[in-house]
């Protein structure tokens, strides 16, 4: 597939890498293609390429959103609703806010009967989102091994084909995937991220992935 990456931090650089790694084209979107940590990660990423946000919205087939939680409006916008029209779009945001932590707890802009992803769906309606990615670290993203079993990556979107589409993607990047229905599903997802980040502020712990156990 042909995959844009709209974000250059490193939850973006490492699912392109990891696009890249199993066979697919990746451009970057970014706001300037030129800033050096792109520049850099382009150089030492074969087949890796840059451009904006638009020009890289309008080159994929799948859409990889990997940006700030708050800028996520701003990005849209720069890349361009109809350069996404049609297309399935994994939303790996956060909607975290900039305060820091409190005894390890990440502050929020949503509350609990809302998500980011259901805003972002009624932003671009004309577009499939799939949130997924958001409740782990990029280190632990593509092909981790745990010697415990596979880990579960959890996804939800409205659109069945777009779901399959990052099933398959989940898969490829050595997780198991766990559908968890409807965008609404994001109120229950976006919050792991606080749930993954705790032992991470608290105990400097972040190499762990949730999994789900059946019998």
């Amino acid at each position: 597939m042909k995959v844009a990456i709209l974000g250059s931090g490193d939850v973006g650089q490492t699912l392109g890498a990891g696009f890249l790694k199993h066979g697919h084209q990746v451009m970057m979107g970014t706001r300037d293609p030129k800033k050096p940590e792109v520049v850099n990660w382009v150089k030492e990423t074969p087949g890796a390429t840059a451009g904006t946000f638009a020009e890289a919205a309008s080159f994929g087939e799948l859409i990889v959103l990997a940006v700030l939680g708050l800028v996520v409006e701003q990005v849209i916008r720069l890349a361009d609703p109809a350069n996404l029209k049609g297309k399935t779009l994994i939303d790996a945001t956060n909607p975290i806010t900039d305060s820091p932590p409190v005894d390890g707890v990440l502050e929020f802009t949503t509350g609990p009967n809302e998500s980011a992803a259901e805003q972002l769906q009624a932003l671009i309606p004309e577009t499939h989102v799939v949130k997924a990615f958001n409740s782990v670290g990029a280190g632990q993203m593509i092909n981790p091994h745990y010697e415990q079993g596979v880990p579960t990556m959890f996804y939800c979107g409205n659109d069945e084909a777009a779901k399959k589409v990052v099933s398959d993607v989940i898969q490829q990047f050595g997780w198991e995937p766990f559908d968890c229905g409807t965008i609404i599903a994001a109120r229950a997802l976006e919050p792991l991220c606080i749930l993954w980040c705790l032992p991470g502020f608290r105990q400097n712990l972040w190499t762990h992935a949730f999994k789900v156990l059946t019998h």
